[in-house]
């Protein structure tokens, strides 16, 4: 075998630049679709300087609906009826539930579900709605979820949305790709440009690339896992309020992972007395019961966000493509953002045998037009 043979068979189909929850799910993609694929990543395999390590995962497109675009609830009802095919094969176990959201407030507070509601139905495909959306009573809510018997006197039961756990489906990717094949090169960073050898370059490194997308921003977000035992919540609960609505969103082992807070901001220096404040006396005025619970972790990092807070796959004409603008929604939207951006990229290096931006010919007004959400990309 000449070297130039050599060469060409080690080659990646794909480099992929940047492991968080973009770059090892398109990359999850692309090899079981037969690609030779490339990851590089900066941080370590568990993925834990990615902004999805910092995340509650909760998958609720409905629930977004009441802050969210209707292409974001669209995606990301498209993206949780991914999720179970997406997780099957990995090697390692991922918890994954579709056990609904609830949604309640306090009386006092009755004004925001009023508004809640009307944003939801605004901005959610019909089709969501239809049995998407079930009011309780009081009474009903002591059988929906006991652990808030009493506490509240009506609520939304989301029934169709689900929740799964965030770090541990990174490490479940990163095994995955592992014992599939990929070539993984975990703690290295590529510089702008100085890209690998690939037919087809992705770039998922959401604030790392700010270089070269230059209205792209960060938006802090803060969480707090605590460690709860005998609080026995089902599914992920929303509490509504006028300064701090949260969301508490229950994992295995008695895990809880509580968040609401978003600063445009990109500090990424640790969380404020107030805001860990803020969250835990939210959290206890659900139920009185997390005032024993432990705190494992205040965590806090900075989501990637365009400024029509919109997902983008941006195509350069040649080899080169970009995924990023996730924002708070990245778990929602990352089956159907990279579902896409793996679309095309196996257009591409169909439509020109492996040799993206090599005299090829691709018609992409046309192949843009024929998908489900052709605002999602962008040319040049």
């Amino acid at each position: 075998m000449s070297a130039s043979t050599s060469r060409s068979a080690s080659r990646p189909d794909v480099a992929i630049l940047g492991g968080g929850l973009s770059g090892r799910l398109l990359a999850w993609q692309l090899i079981r679709a037969g690609a030779r694929v490339a990851l590089f990543e900066r941080g370590d395999a568990d993925g834990s300087s990615a902004a999805g390590w910092v995340a509650a995962a909760m998958l609720a497109p409905l629930a977004e609906a009441a802050v969210a675009e209707p292409s974001i609830v669209e995606m990301g009802a498209a993206g949780l009826e991914r999720w179970p095919s997406l997780i099957d094969g990995l090697p390692e176990h991922v918890f994954f539930q579709r056990n609904g959201t609830l949604v309640v407030w306090h009386q006092p507070d009755r004004a925001e579900a009023v508004m809640f509601d009307r944003r939801m139905r605004a901005n959610a495909p019909p089709a969501l709605l239809r049995g998407g959306v079930e009011r309780v009573t009081g009474a009903q809510l002591s059988e929906v979820e006991p652990a808030l018997a009493g506490r509240f006197q009506e609520g939304w039961l989301l029934p169709n949305e689900g929740q799964l756990d965030n770090r541990q489906l990174l490490r479940a990717l990163a095994a995955g790709l592992a014992k599939a094949g990929a070539e993984l090169h975990w703690h290295t960073e590529i510089a702008e440009g100085a890209y690998p050898d690939a037919g087809l370059v992705i770039d998922c490194r959401g604030l790392g690339a700010r270089g070269v997308l230059t209205r792209l921003r960060g938006v802090r977000g803060e969480v707090v896992r605590i460690h709860a035992p005998g609080v026995g919540l089902r599914r992920p609960v929303r509490l509504l309020h006028p300064r701090y609505p949260i969301y508490i969103a229950p994992k295995e082992n008695d895990l809880y992972v509580i968040g609401a807070t978003e600063l445009e901001s990109e500090d990424m220096s640790p969380m404020t007395v107030r805001s860990a404040l803020e969250l835990l006396s939210a959290a206890h005025s659900l139920t009185p019961a997390f005032g024993e619970a432990r705190i494992i972790e205040l965590n806090v990092n900075c989501r990637p966000a365009l400024p029509d807070h919109l997902p983008r796959v941006q195509w350069d004409g040649a080899r080169l493509l970009r995924v990023n603008g996730l924002y708070r929604h990245g778990y929602l939207l990352a089956p159907a953002v990279t579902g896409e951006a793996c679309a095309l990229a196996q257009a591409l290096m169909q439509s020109t045998g492996g040799q993206v931006g090599v005299g090829h010919a691709f018609d992409w007004e046309t192949w843009r037009a024929s998908r489900p959400w052709p605002d999602l990309f962008r040319h040049g």
